[in-house]
């Protein structure tokens, strides 16, 4: 018997089916062990010492493969071909190797393949190897340094700036990324200027636009033409000239395919083409991989999709060249095209992304594909095809005219058209560059000849502004960390969910915003932390660790370059006081924080008191605005919420309330803008009210503020129970409330003037909803000793087992398709187990003996206090 190791069960069940009989195949559910979150799991006095952690749930797994090691023969690690499945594999080695005699007289192999179909895998059981050592070292030294960086790093950010959630090796230069773009923006001044186009009609009729390009043969450049007096003056001196055509050129040119998809840039053009997020496309392109039903055996679609390779096996592409032959032989280019990666320390072991079998055409697996697996499908297959493909050919032709303008100066114009010849492998596949490309070329010139006077028709001046750099997509930040050499294929998805969970930046419109954390954060860093957040010492060391996976250096080595500087650094910037870091951070994050008044007053002079300055300050839930002379000026307000008059808490009164007679007014706390009625009397606070995060406070008004005021409001009574419906504002936004159950409300629409109508419709899409969850994805039967039923739920979380009162989460990286009731109660087992060790917290508090320990305190207080009352009256002063 063969024990064969995969990493997950989809994977395991039809492997399995490919093997037979001889061999049994479990899944390793990911990584088995792990570094602890906590100090000593990485040990540099220790020579880099890891001390790893096995899970309760891989423990439970590796225990059943050690069961079935017994009787076996041998052992197969066939995890995924990346870094990642080699350390899994060394991961699970290590832990049975520590199991007394369980290994011993075991052969243990290696065995890679990068397609899940049957040819694949028995191909790759034919070529075992073992575990690349080199693979694994870089893989030590990237989860040390990791480790070292963000238990080092982290803590300090949590005393320094709290409210910073943590640093990463990787994490935090790719914060700089986004926080540059926008400090760009920030600065970026628009500038004005003006082209002149000409609108043309030849000899035939025909209509075609002309560019000015020269007056008096010199060319026109960007700035030539800034206002519109100038521009105005070209229009009236060329009002009535017609323009002599001078020269025609006609110049053949060709377009080439693109490699096809490596990681990187399969995630920019679905982001491109299909609106997919980064997590998105690996999501879908995972299930691409592992398999679906074809023909009643699971076969893989498309290689695996962790990879910055761009080469293609000779079988493929003799495969693919085969499919094009039947599209028409002028599509076959007569020698086979080779590709090589551009981007920055890329490892080109692995093959491209690319369908399993390239004769397998997207409308043969669209009835068992949902849409987004169908549209991710058929854009690997065509960009893969395409890139075999004969080249597009185009006649790019180039027109010159000139005429003399009533100021006596040689004006000169161009016109450009393109007509494609051949489409080439534009038939099958266009990127997102080819697309823009072919707006450009679609203009096509009328037949002008040499000597011939063209009528103008119309001359347009037109004014332009320069545009500030455009915010980073996922997809482009990608490309950005790939061209800088920073993180690897497997790492830039969770880099982009790691900055959006810790709120340092959020997704807008497909495009990334820093948040005023994520710039703190980023600025700490640059000011005192500046080498480990520099780009080139990001990719140098990404290239240190490519140099170990080649066997090239020596991975401890590596790792005590880089801990001894860096730990100095950390035992310095531990002695740091606030005051200083904050001082720091008030010059860098100037412009953001303190930006330029109208008034011309400094930007920094407290606008509630005399004589304060304004500085950030840190406060429990993280950084704010604050005045220099608190206590006596309370002065606050957000990071990043303007500089003027109503920015501090000193209140905008908008009008008298009508119902009370009190004044209601528009205030700023720390927390964002809200309207109070009145003011506090004694200990009794005044009504508020926040305003909602889509109402800009400069258009708050008294009505405005009356409606938000008398929030929760009453809409109607349902019409089933007769129970109110309310609407509300909460900590989440507006919602709407009938008998305990809440619904939000969406984007755009007014807590103020919702209707029932609507109401109702949000409450029953809501109960739906709750009732879909409580139906069960899958009965598991009766609970085999304390009966009852046990079954697997969808919840808000993800999937979960259920058994009576307890709830036990399922994996991310688990089917719970693949669930068994074996498994369930172990979840269960361990959900209950979890709970009773946090029972002992309660007991803790004992009140009843602090109470008594109290009274006796007191009561010899009381007794010294008769004697010595006048200790007691200054104790109390």
């Amino acid at each position: 018997m063969n024990i064969v190791i995969v990493e997950s069960p989809a994977k395991a069940k039809t492997i399995n089916k490919y093997l037979g009989s001889d061999y049994k195949v479990y899944a390793s559910y990911g990584h088995v062990r792990d570094l602890p979150s906590k100090d000593g799991s990485v040990d540099p006095e220790n020579d880099f010492d890891m001390n790893w952690l096995v899970d309760t749930d891989s423990k439970k797994r590796l225990n059943e493969i050690a069961a079935e090691l017994k009787n076996a023969d041998k052992l197969i690690l066939a995890t995924d071909p990346d870094r990642e499945g080699e350390a899994i594999s060394w991961h699970v080695l290590e832990v049975l190797n520590a199991k007394r005699g369980l290994m011993k007289g075991k052969q243990v192999e290696r065995v890679v393949f990068n397609a899940i179909t049957k040819k694949s895998i028995l191909e790759a059981m034919k070529h075992p190897r073992e575990i690349d050592t080199p693979l694994v070292e870089a893989y030590l030294a990237r989860r040390a340094l990791d480790y070292l960086v963000g238990f080092s790093l982290s803590p300090i950010l949590w005393r320094k700036l709290p409210g910073a959630r943590s640093a990463g090796r990787v994490q935090s230069v790719s914060l700089r990324l986004i926080c540059e773009r926008e400090a760009e923006i920030e600065r970026f001044i628009r500038e004005e200027y003006w082209t002149i186009d000409g609108k043309q009609q030849s000899n035939n009729g025909t209509e075609f636009t002309t560019k000015l390009w020269a007056i008096d043969n010199d060319r026109l450049e960007k700035f030539s033409i800034t206002t519109e007096t100038a521009a105005k003056a070209i229009e009236t001196t060329l009002q009535n000239s017609d323009l002599k055509v001078t020269n025609i050129k006609a110049t053949p040119a060709r377009r080439r395919p693109q490699a096809p998809f490596t990681t990187s840039t399969m995630q920019q053009e679905a982001s491109s083409k299909l609106g997919f997020g980064a997590a998105r496309t690996m999501r879908v392109a995972q299930k691409l991989y592992e398999g679906f039903n074809i023909n009643g055996e699971t076969t893989g679609l498309i290689t695996y999709m962790r990879t910055d390779g761009v080469t293609m096996t000779q079988e493929a592409i003799v495969e693919a060249r085969s499919v094009i032959k039947s599209l028409g032989d002028k599509y076959l280019p007569p020698k086979q095209r080779f590709y090589a990666v551009k981007a920055k320390n890329a490892q080109e072991a692995h093959e491209a992304i690319r369908p399993t079998l390239l004769a397998r055409h997207p409308r043969e697996v669209r009835a068992i594909l949902d849409d987004d697996h169908y549209r991710l499908y058929n854009l690997i297959w065509c960009r893969a095809l395409g890139s075999q493909m004969e080249d597009a050919l185009f006649e790019r032709t180039a027109a010159t005219l000139e005429t003399k303008g009533i100021d006596g100066k040689l004006y000169e114009f161009r016109a450009t058209g393109s007509v494609m010849i051949f489409d080439g492998f534009l038939n099958l596949y266009q990127s997102s560059f080819d697309d823009k490309s072919q707006d450009e070329d679609a203009r096509r010139l009328p037949k002008l000849n040499e000597g011939e006077t063209v009528k103008t028709v119309e001359i347009l001046p037109i004014q332009h502004f320069t545009e500030p750099p455009a915010r980073f997509s996922e997809a482009s930040l990608i490309r950005k960390m790939e061209e800088l050499g920073i993180g690897r294929p497997s790492t830039y998805t969770s880099t982009m969910s790691t900055l959006r969970d810790r709120d340092y930046v959020r997704l807008e419109k497909n495009r990334l915003i820093p948040e005023d954390k994520g710039r703190l954060v980023t600025a700490f860093l640059e000011n005192f932390f500046s080498k480990y957040v520099q780009y080139d010492f990001t990719a140098n060391l990404e290239e240190d660790l490519d140099k170990i996976s080649a066997g090239n250096a020596d991975w401890k080595e590596i790792l005590r370059q880089f801990w001894t500087p860096f730990n100095e650094l950390i035992q310095e910037t531990k002695g740091l006081r606030i005051t200083a870091v904050l001082d720091a951070l008030n010059e860098a994050l100037g412009p953001l924080v303190f930006p330029e008044r109208e008034d011309g007053t400094p930007p920094r002079s407290c606008t509630k008191c005399d004589d304060g300055l304004l500085s950030l300050k840190v406060g429990r839930y993280g950084a704010f605005i604050g005045c220099s002379n608190y206590p006596d000026c309370n002065f606050t307000r957000q990071l990043g919420q303007g500089n003027d008059e109503a920015a501090g808490d000193e209140p905008k009164v908008l009008g008298i309330d009508p119902e009370t007679k009190l004044e209601i007014s528009l205030r700023r706390g720390r927390f964002g803008p809200y309207v109070q009625l009145g003011e506090a009397v004694e200990k009794e606070k005044p009504k508020r009210s926040t305003i909602p995060k889509d109402v800009d406070p400069a258009n708050v008004d008294l009505d405005l503020a009356i409606g938000l005021l008398q929030l929760p409001r009453t809409i109607g009574m349902h019409p089933e129970d007769g129970l109110v419906v309310k609407a509300g504002l909460g900590r989440f936004g507006p919602y709407i409330l009938h008998n305990k159950v809440f619904a939000s409300l969406t984007k755009g629409e007014d807590v103020l003037s919702v209707g029932l109508n609507r109401a109702l419709t949000l409450l029953a899409e809501k109960r739906a909803k709750q009732r879909a969850q409580s139906i069960p994805i899958k009965i598991l039967g009766e609970h085999p000793k304390l009966g009852g039923e046990v079954g697997i739920y969808n919840g808000r979380y993800g999937p979960y087992v259920k058994f009576e009162k307890v709830n036990a989460t399922i994996g991310k990286a688990t089917d719970p398709e693949s669930i068994t009731m074996k498994m369930a109660l172990e979840l269960i087992k361990a959900k209950e187990a979890k709970t009773k060790k946090k029972a002992p917290a309660k007991k803790k508090a004992a009140p009843k003996k602090k109470a008594a320990t109290k009274k006796k305190t007191t009561a010899k207080k009381k007794t010294t206090a008769k004697k010595k009352p006048a200790a007691k009256k200054s104790a109390e002063a």
